[in-house]
């Protein structure tokens, strides 16, 4: 898994990953994640990620899906981007990869040995906090790489602010 964290060597400072979804609480995260991000003076980095199609026997219909899926997730980091620049002056980082959430983001981590926190927000929803945070705050914590920031899903901007700076 992941090597040694960088964050705080010459040439080098901690970063705050956000994965940006279509999900309503990632904009919880993003808030928090840009507003820590200026007060301790780090950046910040966003991760979409597409999921690959099933098996399409179809030559070219996957790779049309992927390439949409793509542009959708573009569009979803132009937008959670200039949130971060709207409330907190913070210009991110954005990757998109294509994949299983779970591997691309530990992927992001072990590539980028800056990486120093994972910004996520729970759901608001009766199925629990969401797919995401289940998975990676319970069945992977105690080997997580960094440590896992979840914010509450319902918290106002003026909440976070009051917690992030």
């Amino acid at each position: 898994m992941s090597g040694k964290r960088r964050s705080y060597e010459a040439g080098h400072r901690p970063k705050f990953m956000v994965v940006v979804d279509e999900t309503s609480e990632c904009a919880r995260a993003i808030h928090f994640a840009s507003r820590r991000t200026a007060r301790t003076g780090a950046s910040m980095i966003m991760l979409a990620i597409v999921d690959p199609p099933a098996n399409f026997e179809w030559i070219g219909v996957g790779e049309a899906m992927i390439e949409d899926a793509q542009h959708d997730a573009e569009k979803r980091l132009d937008e959670a981007a200039r949130e971060a620049r709207t409330s907190a002056g913070v210009e991110p980082e954005r990757v998109i990869r294509i994949g299983d959430k779970a591997d691309a983001i530990i992927e992001l981590i072990d590539e980028d040995e800056d990486i120093s926190f994972l910004v996520l927000a729970a759901g608001t929803g009766k199925d629990g906090p969401g797919p995401l945070v289940s998975s990676l705050a319970g069945k992977v914590a105690s080997t997580f790489p960094i440590p896992i920031v979840v914010v509450p899903g319902t918290l106002s901007d003026e909440e976070i602010d009051a917690l992030a700076g």
